[in-house]
């Protein structure tokens, strides 16, 4: 059994936005592929498109062009629900779950299985709370979402998308706002989930010394909207990363891996 076997791949796809009749194509032609087992780290300036990207990947918005294929099947011919049970979401948009309970905001992904009514059964119980022991917030199980710090919610959100069992977690900024301690323990966690689960992650981020360090491949937007895939170790190689900003003051250093002036 391939443990790299591709589970979502794009042709030709691509994504923008339409402003009242007319069409802004951010980024096109991209043949991408996300395989099983792999942390996958998209990078870009801001307003590169990372977010629109993301967007059509999770079918939130439609692409402009070309399609999306997961496990096999056409993104836009399945069901929200079936949808739901290939692809886990953590969006930097905040969820108005203060009232809950971390328990009960994880239990919101088991949704996909047990249907409008949400009734759990002992079988949705354990696989809540293994989702969040596997990410590190069992110990707040009971504690409502209000209290939680940001690190804290981060971990409640992706034990939500874990406890949705999809093959595919897609995370647009999961450590914006995180401290430190925070941003290392979240990527480590996710890269732990691809290498030792098997999940397909993809996120997003602008942390480059992490996503270099802890990611197995980049997804990289360049400044004239290509988008170049290839593993760390490749693109540091070839120069890639200095073609992630317009400001020609800042350089890619190979020594530190991040950017300096």
């Amino acid at each position: 059994m391939n443990p790299h076997k591709p589970i979502f791949t794009t042709h030709d796809l691509a994504v923008g936005y339409r402003k009242g009749k007319n069409t802004v194509t951010l980024l096109r032609g991209l043949n991408l592929v996300l395989e099983k087992g792999k942390l996958v780290a998209l990078l870009g300036q801001n307003g590169a498109g990372k977010s629109t990207l993301l967007r059509a990947l999770t079918s939130d918005e439609p692409p402009l062009n070309g399609s999306i294929e997961v496990d096999g099947k056409n993104l836009m011919d399945l069901s929200q629900k079936d949808r739901s049970r290939l692809i886990g979401l953590v969006s930097t948009e905040r969820i108005q779950a203060g009232a809950l309970t971390v328990t009960e905001l994880v239990g919101l992904g088991r949704q996909p299985h047990t249907g409008f009514l949400g009734r759990l059964d002992d079988e949705d119980r354990e696989i809540i709370r293994q989702s969040m022991a596997d990410a590190g917030i069992i110990g707040k199980a009971d504690d409502y979402v209000a209290s939680l710090s940001d690190g804290e919610r981060q971990k409640a959100m992706i034990a939500r998308a874990l406890a949705q069992q999809t093959p595919i977690i897609i995370l647009d900024e999961p450590t914006a706002f995180l401290d430190v301690a925070s941003r290392i323990e979240t990527m480590r966690l996710l890269q732990t989930l691809a290498h030792d689960r098997g999940k397909a992650v993809l996120l997003s981020s602008h942390d480059i010394s992490q996503s270099l360090m802890l990611a197995d491949e980049l997804w990289l937007i360049t400044t004239d909207r290509q988008v170049i895939t290839g593993t760390t170790t490749e693109l540091v190689a070839d120069g890639a990363m200095n073609r992630l900003f317009t400001n020609k003051s800042i350089h890619f250093n190979n020594q530190i891996l991040d950017y300096s002036f």
